[in-house]
């Protein structure tokens, strides 16, 4: 039975890491989102106004959202992982994370309750040689986008890319999967690297429509360093940069960039002037659900004459997210809600929990600084294995629980 499952597997693999169709022809720049001072118009002259939501742990997993808490990063995840069920085993159960957390049935619900745009976290690594969810040498970034890209032409949805985890890391916490410091700000090689994906992903992606726009990285820069303002300095030099890369090939998509500190702080910024097709992205959690608790936002906003949009906003109460809604509204900052998808709730769909499945958060938070302690934590193998595999078949979308209040409230179908 088990190999049976394997097999199925690989071959759904096969199928989910087709390359997409290329257009032959070469679209004309209309046939793409463009900027018009604080709006974004699509192709037929309409305004866009995102609403929408984002992928997260799909291409990027964080610890989180399988209920982990200290085992908070993808590599800590896939350590503790081949730790506890040895890594051939892992190597298959990223194969089958990938082939079904997210699918074209994925897609389309999203698509039913209104939105307009997907966000789509992904790693670096997926568009390098390096060793990343279970492929080495092999990776299979471009096909996993290209699905996507896909499913979104075929239900009316705008795709945004957004490098979460990029070379060095940018963010110095467990959200970039870096080692705790934003070294790509500090690191030639890191900072080539970043320049030269995101010049390959826009060269292969200069002519699709369905994408809206490349976010360079998200969230840079966290708060905790000395030499905070030092870091912030740099950004701005690091986008144009990537945008100059970006440019080379591509002259048609949008550019996102986000501010450091979480997407929160734009003062860094001095120059929105160096091309024409930038908007900035914000990122908010909780406090007051007002206009004014965005004004900052809105200022710069003005002072820029660009397009802001809210790439991460949730983890609230529906009332709470029915009234910020409603404040962005009012203030023309579009939003895609974070996540789509995670164990338990506060998400478009949760993933009921397996039966058991504390076995496996109580080995991801035990002591495993030696191999002794390796050795006492580690569950039953067989039986975490048939966890982690009831975990892949739980997230299915057919097996996940709409949180329908969570949807409603973002008053996409207004």
């Amino acid at each position: 039975m088990k190999k049976l499952i394997y097999i199925c597997a690989a071959a759904g693999l096969m199928m989910a890491c087709q390359p997409a169709q290329k257009q032959e022809t070469t679209p004309s720049p209309e046939a793409f989102v463009r900027v018009s001072g604080p709006d974004l118009i699509k192709p037929d002259g309409s305004k866009l106004f995102i609403m929408g939501t984002n992928l997260g742990n799909w291409l990027n997993p964080e610890g989180y959202m399988f209920g982990f808490r200290k085992t908070n990063s993808g590599h800590f995840i896939d350590e503790m992982l081949r730790q506890m069920v040895g890594p051939d085993f892992t190597n298959e159960f990223w194969k089958l994370f990938k082939d079904n957390y997210i699918t074209r049935k994925d897609v389309e619900f999203i698509a039913s309750t209104g939105a307009n745009t997907i966000r789509l976290p992904f790693h670096y690594k997926l568009f390098t040689d390096e060793d990343y969810m279970g492929l080495t040498a092999a990776q299979d970034g471009f096909a996993r986008v290209d699905s996507v890209v896909n499913w979104c032409r075929d239900n009316g949805l705008y795709l945004i890319l957004d490098m979460h985890d990029a070379p060095g890391g940018q963010t110095g916490d467990n959200i970039d999967d870096s080692y705790g410091y934003p070294w790509l700000l500090e690191s030639e090689a890191s900072q080539q690297l970043f320049c030269d994906i995101w010049r390959k992903i826009a060269d292969y992606y200069k002519n699709e429509t369905v994408i809206l726009g490349y976010e360079l990285i998200n969230e840079p820069i966290a708060p905790y360093f000395e030499n905070v303002e030092e870091l912030n300095a740099k950004l701005e030099p690091l986008h144009k940069r990537a945008v100059k890369a970006i440019r080379e090939v591509d002259n048609n998509h949008i550019v996102l960039i986000g501010g450091p500190q979480w997407n929160g702080n734009f003062n860094p910024f001095k120059d929105s002037k160096y091309d024409d097709k930038l908007m900035y992205t914000c990122h908010r959690y909780g406090g007051p659900a007002t206009k004014e608790a965005i004004m900052n936002f809105i200022s710069f906003r003005d002072s820029v004459n660009l397009p802001m949009y809210m790439g991460e906003i949730g983890h609230n109460t529906d009332q709470w997210q029915a009234d910020f809604c409603q404040a962005m509204r009012e203030s023309n900052i579009g939003y895609t809600f974070w996540p789509y998808k995670k164990i338990d709730r506060s998400c478009f769909m949760g993933i009921p929990a397996p039966e058991g499945w504390e076995k496996v958060i109580d080995f991801s938070e035990a002591p495993r600084a030696t191999y002794e302690e390796i050795r006492n934590a580690r569950p039953n193998q067989e039986e975490a294995r048939q966890l982690l595999l009831q975990f892949i078949e739980n997230s299915k979308i057919e097996n996940c629980v709409p949180q329908e209040g969570y949807i409603a409230s973002l008053g996409m179908k207004q």
